[in-house]
């Protein structure tokens, strides 16, 4: 795809009576046979006004007037690529990619969005290595008001203002209340209909909607634990009695919260173990419809699916398991970018770094398992992951660009899937090394985004 980046600069107040006239490097001209001294449609996202084209000396510049440039969030410095469509006399500029977040900590203005902060400003230098704008808005600022939307951007510091309704929308909101609020889903759908906007990762992923969806994909159930929603007790018995050990995971959880552990015990009886942020706590219980009657509340405040225990390659007595991020890239296609090995924290039986878990490499969480069926660890877990995202996108509706996939090897190096998550946390997949400024899962976001929306 021929493709042509510009930097953005802002006319100087009063250089031109005509506050839309829009100066185009020469070269620029040319290459794309934009016809100067015309009126034409200059476009950003939603945004659609005649302007009129002149040239200019300065090489791979466009200069805008400051009102232009307020009225769509642009700011000098900025690049972005730069298309002509003959056939409507269309200036097109883009893309511009909308990140849904959570929330906006007011009190702290060098770090509006907490935690994630950093990963905002990382994904702000992906745009300008890539020719791309982005801003960021919480569920209170989508709202429907015409083809406009407030954000916040990085220029110098964070500022917030006013942006077309963008090419595409990237759904990093952290809870399903906030993603399912009426105001959110009425936005999505008036900038689907509107711009025609595309929105990837559009929702969570229910555990039990995956595994039962992963069934009907082929090459993939050799991957899946057997996995049930828990609807009765006689389902508890049934999954008790083929495994030492079972789990039972919230459909809707996340980062380890909430799992449970049950494990029939030789000399008899079972031992439940829930998880916890100070670690597990254990629960003894003699018979099977005793702890049945113990859980009862949890099982009717929430769906839970019950899962086959699995008997995981440890390190250091630690039980491991490997988040591999896979991600749409430049051409459209799904690509590893990358897998780390996570090892649960002492008194833990899950790995997430928010339960106390580290982070090792794959290759060294491998050779320390001291096991010999790690050997061909790490391209049986490649592999495995490219196919559970395939099998993702052909068989869960919804359009996802970026999965989290969590996997565990068994002693006899065979690989499983634990789960999927649509909404994999950047803190959980910090590189070891930090050789580049920007990751590479950062870059694949912005390179599929400038893809989807054909720039």
């Amino acid at each position: 795809m021929k493709r042509t980046k510009v930097k953005i600069q802002i006319q100087s107040p009063g250089a031109t009576t005509d506050g839309s006239t829009v100066a185009i490097s020469e070269s620029v001209l040319r290459k794309w046979k934009i016809p100067s001294h015309q009126s034409l449609q200059f476009r950003f996202g939603s945004f659609r006004q005649e302007v009129r084209i002149v040239p200019s000396s300065q090489a791979k510049v466009i200069r805008l007037s400051p009102s232009l440039a307020a009225r769509v969030g642009l700011t000098a410095g900025q690049q972005l690529c730069l298309q002509y469509k003959s056939s409507s006399k269309a200036l097109v500029l883009g893309p511009l990619i909308g990140v849904m977040v959570s929330r906006v900590y007011t009190g702290t203005p060098d770090k509006p969005f907490g935690a994630n902060t950093a990963f905002c400003r990382e994904l702000t230098e992906a745009c300008k290595l890539y020719g791309a704008s982005v801003f960021f808005s919480t569920p209170d600022d989508l709202v429907v008001q015409g083809d406009t939307v407030r954000g916040w951007h990085y220029a110098g510091g964070w500022h917030k203002t006013t942006f077309p309704l963008p090419h595409v929308l990237y759904n990093r909101l952290t809870s399903r209340k906030l993603e399912n609020r009426p105001s959110v889903q009425q936005f999505i759908a008036h900038a689907r209909s509107r711009q025609n906007t595309l929105l990837f990762n559009e929702k969570y992923l229910n555990k039990s909607e995956v595994f039962d969806a992963l069934r009907h994909e082929t090459g993939v159930q050799v991957y899946l634990p057997e996995s049930h929603l828990l609807k009765s007790f006689q389902q508890l018995k049934s999954m008790c009695s083929k495994y030492q050990t079972v789990f039972l995971k919230p459909v809707t959880g996340s980062l380890g919260k909430g799992i449970i552990r049950i494990r029939r015990q030789e000399g008899g009886g079972y031992a439940c173990h829930l998880a916890s942020l100070n670690g597990a706590r254990k629960l003894s219980y003699a018979t099977l419809s005793a702890l049945y009657s113990g859980l009862a509340g949890k099982i009717k405040a929430q769906r839970y699916q019950i899962q086959q225990g699995l008997t995981l390659l440890t390190v250091g007595g630690r039980p491991v398991d490997f988040r591999a991020v896979v991600q749409r890239g430049e051409t459209g296609q799904w690509k590893v970018t990358s897998i780390v090995a996570r090892i649960a924290g002492s008194h833990h039986f899950v790995s997430n770094i928010a339960r106390g878990g580290t982070l090792s490499s794959v290759k060294d969480a491998l050779a320390r398992s001291g096991s010999a069926a790690a050997s061909s660890g790490f391209a049986k877990l490649r592999r495995a992951s490219l196919q559970i995202a395939k099998g993702i996108e052909a068989q869960v509706p919804g359009h996802f660009a970026e999965l989290g996939v969590d996997l565990a090897l068994d002693a006899g190096g065979r690989v499983w899937l634990i789960e999927v998550n649509s909404k994999p946390s950047k803190e959980d997949n910090t590189p070891l090394s930090a050789e580049s400024k920007i990751r590479p899962s950062v870059r694949q976001l912005v390179q599929y985004s400038r893809f989807a929306a054909k720039f």
